[in-house]
C-alpha cells in the first residue's frame, strides 16, 4: 500500500473534542473585550482588561486571571500539560 492508497481517518468531532481533555490545557492572553465575545455568559467587565485565560482541551475556559503566572500555577496543580495559543 502506498501512501496515495491510504484512506484518511475519520474522527467524530465528540472525540475530536474530548481529544487531551483533562491532560492539555491552552494558556491564552486576551482583552475583556474578546473574553464577552467568546464567552458571552461570563459577567460584563470593565472594557480593555488584559487577561489571561487558562481553556480545556475542548475549549471550556478552567481559570480566568489578572497574571500569566495564576494560570500556570493553576495548571501546574492540577497536572495539566500547557500549550500557548496566540
Amino acid at each position: 500500500m502506498t501512501m496515495r492508497d491510504a484512506q484518511p481517518m475519520v474522527m467524530e468531532n465528540e472525540a475530536l473534542q474530548a481529544l487531551g481533555s483533562g491532560q492539555i490545557a491552552y494558556v491564552r492572553s486576551m482583552t475583556s473585550d474578546d473574553l464577552l465575545t467568546l464567552f458571552p455568559e461570563v459577567p460584563k467587565l470593565e472594557s480593555g482588561l488584559h487577561l489571561w485565560v487558562l481553556l480545556n482541551a475542548d475549549g471550556t475556559p478552567i481559570m480566568l486571571a489578572d497574571s500569566r503566572e495564576a494560570v500556570l500555577a493553576n495548571a501546574a496543580e492540577q497536572h495539566l500539560q500547557t500549550v500557548w495559543l496566540h
